[in-house]
C-alpha cells in the first residue's frame, strides 16, 4: 500500500513536475519506505512506497517497462498476483521483479483496461502509455483504495489523498453546497464523485477512466453485485457457502513478504477472521484490541470478548488501553489524517489503534464491511416487507440524520438548497433495476456509497496515517456477490447477520456470536465535556468559521448550551458533527 500522485496536461504543454513533487510529502505516512518521480513530457507521476511485497528496489515506483512503453503508479494489493504472473508468463511475458505492481503493468498490456476484471484485491492506479499519451485511472470494486481528482482547464491532477491535491495548489476550495447538504443529511457521507470542496472530486468505486492526450475521456463502471436470487439454497447451505467464501477471502489476504496481524474488536466479524486463520494453521497470530477510559456513564472497552477469542485461539494478543492523556492530542492528528470530514468517533479509535499496531506489524486484517453486506445495522429490519413505493421514505426515516425541513433552521440561507438532494439520491438508487426488495435496495446503496465513504475510508485514512496496511476480507468481491444473492430473511435473522452467525457456529464461541451488537466505544466524543468541549467551542467560534458562516449562530449556541442531548437519527452528537466539519476545514486551511 502506498500513496500515488500525478498530473496530466492536455495538448503540448509539459506537466508541472514540481506540483507533483509538492504532493509527495503529504503522503509520507502512507509510504514511509521511499519515494519516486517520473516525468514524461505532458505526464508526471509521483509515488510514496510502503514495502509489503517485493521489498527490493525492483519493486519501487513509479514503475516503467520500457519494452512495453508503460509506466504505472499503484496503491493497494493484488492478492492473486502470483497466479496472474504465472498466467502472463504463459503468454510470453518476462518479469524483472516479484511485485504485484509489475503484474498490473503486464496485465494492462495484455488485456487493456479490462485488466481490472482479472484482479482480486484493493487498488487505485494510473497507467500511462508512452506512445499515445493515454492515461488510464482505475479504482477497485468496493472503493477500498481512494483516488482524488482535481481538474482545471488543460489539466488533471490525481492523488491518494485530498490534502495532497491542496498542496499542489490551484484548487477551488469553496464549499460544495450539495455536498454540504449530504454531510448534514446522509450521515456525513458525501457520495462520489463529489467532496465537500468544489474543486476536488473522487473516482467512484469499480470505475475505469481513460483520458486521451487531448483531454477527452471516457468513464465506465466495470462491476456491480447483483441483488437477484441466483442460487436456490437452504439456510444451512447459505451459511456453508458464506463460511467457505470467507475462508478463501482471509487466506488470500495473508499474501505478503512481511507478517500479517488482525485487529480484534471482540465482535463477531473480527473474531470469525481469527477463527478461520487459526483453522488454516495460523497459530501465534498477532492480534490487537483497543479500549478507552469510561466516560459519560459508558464503558470504553470490549476486552471481555477480545480476551476470550485471544485465549481460545492462542493469539499473541495486545490490549491497547487509552487514557485521557492520549485522547485529546489524538483528535487533532485524526482530523489531520482525514482526506474528507468523517464524523464517526471510530476515527479517533482507529488512529490511536494504528499508532500502536504499526510498531508491531505493517499489515493487518480487519472486520469492516460485514454489517453493510449482511444486514447488521438497526435500519435494515424496519425495511423488511416495505413496498418499494414506500422504501425511500422508510430508509430516510431510519438513516437520515435529520429531516430536510430542519436544515432551514440549521444552515445559513446562502447554503440552503430547495431540493432534498439526499432523498433524491436515494430515490434514484432505489429506482434502478434489480434489488426488488427494500432491504436489498438499501444494502445495494449502502455497499456502494455509505460503506465506501464512511467505514472503509475511515480505516484507510487512519491506518495509513501510521504506515499500516489494512485488508478487509468481508469486502472480497466474491463474498459481496454471494451476500447480495442471499435472501434478505437469512441476513436479517437472529437480530442481523443471521447467515454469518450460522456460518460461525462451531468455530467462534457462542458467547461472541450471541452477544448484543457492539460499537467501537469512544466516550470522549459521545459525551463532550471539559477540554474536548472547549476544543469544539473554539472550532465553531473561530474567525474562519464565522467568515464561512455555514451554520445559523442560534443553532450553534443552542448546541453549545446543551452539548450532549441533541442527537441525529442514528444517535450521533449533533454538536460534534458541526465541529468536526469546521475542524477539518480549518486544518486544511480552507
Amino acid at each position: 500500500m502506498c500513496g500515488i500522485a500525478g498530473e496530466l496536461r492536455y495538448g503540448d504543454r509539459p506537466a508541472d513536475t514540481e506540483a507533483v513533487r509538492r504532493m509527495l510529502p503529504c503522503m509520507e505516512s502512507r509510504g514511509p519506505d521511499g519515494d519516486g518521480l517520473w516525468d514524461h513530457g505532458r505526464i508526471a507521476f509521483g509515488h510514496r512506497r510502503l514495502k509489503i511485497i517485493d521489498l527490493s528496489e525492483n519493486g519501487r515506483q513509479p514503475m516503467t517497462d520500457e519494452q512495453l512503453g508503460l509506466t504505472v503508479v499503484f496503491n493497494g494489493c493484488i492478492y492473486n498476483y502470483q497466479q496472474l504472473r504465472d498466467e502472463l508468463r504463459g503468454y510470453g511475458y518476462t518479469f524483472f521483479s516479484t511485485s504485484d505492481t509489475e503484474v498490473i503493468l503486464k496485465a494492462y498490456h495484455r488485456w487493456g483496461a479490462d485488466c481490472v476484471t482479472h484482479f482480486l484485491g484493493m487498488f487505485a492506479f494510473a497507467i500511462a502509455e508512452h506512445a499515445t499519451g493515454t492515461v488510464t485511472l482505475a479504482r477497485d470494486r468496493l472503493g477500498i483504495k481512494p483516488l482524488y481528482l482535481a481538474e482545471s482547464p488543460g489539466r488533471l491532477r490525481f492523488a491518494s489523498t485530498l490534502p495532497a491535491l491542496l498542496a499542489a495548489g490551484g484548487v477551488d476550495t469553496t464549499i460544495d453546497a450539495v455536498a454540504l447538504q449530504h454531510y448534514m443529511t446522509f450521515h456525513s457521507v458525501v457520495p462520489a464523485p463529489r467532496t465537500i470542496l468544489s474543486g476536488v472530486r473522487k473516482l467512484p468505486p469499480a470505475t475505469v477512466r481513460i483520458v486521451q492526450a487531448d483531454g477527452t475521456s471516457t468513464e465506465r463502471v466495470y462491476w456491480e453485485a447483483s441483488f437477484t436470487r441466483t442460487r436456490d439454497l437452504s439456510r444451512g447451505e447459505w451459511a456453508e457457502a458464506v463460511r467457505d467464501t470467507l475462508r478463501i477471502a482471509v487466506e488470500r489476504r495473508m499474501v505478503a513478504d512481511v507478517p500479517v496481524g488482525v485487529l480484534l474488536s471482540g465482535g463477531l466479524d473480527s473474531s470469525f477472521i481469527v477463527a478461520l486463520l487459526a483453522e488454516q494453521g495460523q497459530h501465534g497470530l498477532t492480534t490487537f484490541s483497543i479500549g478507552f477510559e469510561s466516560g459519560g456513564g459508558e464503558s470504553g472497552d470490549e476486552f471481555e470478548y477480545s480476551d476470550l477469542i485471544a485465549k481460545q485461539f492462542d493469539t499473541e494478543h495486545h490490549q491497547i488501553r487509552i487514557g485521557h492523556d492520549r485522547f485529546l492530542p489524538a483528535v487533532e492528528r485524526t482530523v489531520a489524517a482525514m482526506s474528507e470530514p468523517m464524523v464517526s468517533h471510530d476515527c479517533i479509535a482507529f488512529n490511536l489503534l494504528s499508532e500502536d499496531v504499526a510498531k508491531q506489524v505493517k499489515v493487518v486484517q480487519s472486520g469492516q464491511g460485514a454489517d453493510e453486506i449482511l444486514a447488521g445495522y438497526s435500519w435494515y429490519p424496519p425495511l423488511a416487507g416495505v413496498p418499494r413505493e414506500h422504501a425511500v421514505d422508510a430508509y430516510a426515516k431510519e438513516f437520515f440524520d435529520r429531516p430536510h425541513a430542519e436544515l432551514a433552521r440549521q444552515l445559513n440561507p446562502q447554503w440552503l438548497l430547495e431540493a432534498d438532494v439526499s432523498r433524491d439520491f436515494v430515490a434514484a438508487s432505489f429506482g434502478r433495476p434489480g434489488a426488488t426488495e427494500a432491504v436489498d435496495a438499501a444494502l445495494r446503496l449502502d455497499s456502494q456509497v455509505m460503506l465506501v465513504d464512511d467505514p472503509v475510508k475511515r480505516v484507510d485514512n487512519m491506518t495509513m496515517a501510521w504506515g499500516l496496511e489494512a485488508r478487509v476480507p468481508f469486502l472480497d468481491h466474491e463474498l459481496v456477490e454471494l451476500a447480495a444473492a442471499c435472501p434478505p430473511e437469512y441476513k436479517l435473522a437472529q437480530d442481523g447477520k443471521g447467515v454469518l452467525k450460522d456460518a460461525a457456529r462451531g468455530l467462534v464461541p457462542d458467547a461472541v456470536i450471541d452477544r448484543p451488537k457492539g460499537y467501537f466505544p469512544v466516550p470522549g466524543i459521545r459525551h463532550l465535556e471539559g477540554p474536548m468541549l472547549e476544543k469544539v467551542r473554539d472550532a465553531l467560534h473561530a474567525s474562519a468559521a464565522r467568515d464561512r458562516a455555514l451554520f445559523r449562530p442560534e443553532y450553534v449556541e443552542a448546541l453549545l448550551a446543551d452539548p450532549n442531548t441533541p442527537r441525529t437519527t442514528l444517535g450521533a452528537n449533533q454538536l460534534w458533527q458541526l465541529a468536526l466539519l469546521e475542524m477539518w476545514l480549518q486544518d486544511k486551511g480552507v
